[in-house]
């Protein structure tokens, strides 16, 4: 009976263990971040609450299918993630899943997510949510990452669309308010991430991955997030007038602004360690205040 318990626990333990690893291959963290674009964009659309039901459908096709795009992605990086001290522990270079099978997973998420949206929102929101998959696997992931300091500035378009996608599931169509805040999350990536590059160019330089700190040096970088950044405010102010926004988001937009641009031109002007994180974090940060003023404006 001991036996037979102990081999029970076992198999239970290997299967959280697994279910784990394949949870890890769609990066919930990230992940997270598109639902928190997503749902704003679809009050806004909507001028108050859309549907619970609407809500859900399009998070979850659009969460799986961006797990699907994860999930590749940790594929074909496999052999740079095990260069790089920051990726060594993710399922596939750690070995906790087989690549083939990492790289199927993804497949079906992807194809699955497609066709729910497509029966449960609309034609227009699946292929937009499909685009962004391929974008991300092909463009950014095969074509951008291994060639060009620019990788992040055109592959983030990528991670940009969710507000499109919500934008088109309550509406059918894509507006200018959507694009804008397509552009407001395009500007927003290259600061995020070259702030987190910054303190992992050695990674980068290891893996012979040509991120912008590597290549033009660190100098470069902080003038080229400085600038970003004030592109990134200039983008949020541009939503306000083409949304006619109210007061609110007007402050909301100027206030957090001013935070990133604060964030920003520290670091211009100090280089350490510690800025660079300081820009990162409060970007993380950012992004969530700026959309909730998003979905706050919505129901004004």
């Amino acid at each position: 009976m001991a036996s037979t318990a102990t081999t029970t626990g076992r198999v239970a333990r290997g299967a959280r263990e697994t279910i784990a690893a394949y949870l890890r291959l769609t990066k919930p963290r990230i992940i997270g971040m598109l639902v928190v674009t997503t749902i704003p964009a679809m009050i806004l659309a909507e001028g108050g609450l859309p549907s619970a039901w609407l809500i859900l459908a399009t998070v979850l096709g659009g969460t799986v299918v961006a797990g699907g795009a994860n999930a590749l992605n940790m594929y074909f990086d496999r052999d740079i993630d095990e260069l790089m001290l920051r990726t060594q522990g993710r399922p596939v270079p750690s070995g906790q899943v087989e690549p083939e099978k990492a790289a199927l997973f993804g497949l079906l998420l992807g194809a699955g997510g497609f066709f729910f949206m497509q029966a449960f929102v609309n034609a227009l929101a699946a292929f937009l949510t499909i685009g962004a998959f391929a974008f991300y696997i092909v463009v950014y992931t095969l074509l951008l990452k291994r060639r060009t300091p620019m990788n992040i500035v055109i592959g983030g378009a990528a991670g940009a669309l969710p507000p499109v996608i919500g934008w088109a599931a309550v509406t059918n169509a894509i507006s200018a308010e959507a694009l804008l805040m397509f552009a407001v999350i395009t500007f927003w990536t290259p600061p995020h991430f070259w702030a987190l590059s910054l303190n992992y160019s050695g990674d980068y330089e290891r893996a012979g991955v040509p991120m912008l700190p590597v290549v033009s040096g660190p100098e470069e970088t902080r003038r080229q997030i400085l600038l970003y950044s004030l592109a990134l405010v200039a983008s949020t102010i541009a939503l306000a007038v083409v949304a006619d926004a109210t007061a609110f988001y007007y402050a909301a937009a100027a206030l957090l602004g001013g935070g990133f641009l604060f964030f920003a031109v520290r670091l211009w002007r100090d280089a350490s360690a510690r800025r660079a994180s300081d820009l990162f974090r409060y970007s993380l940060v950012y992004l969530a205040l700026l959309f909730g003023a998003i979905a706050v404006e919505g129901l004004l």
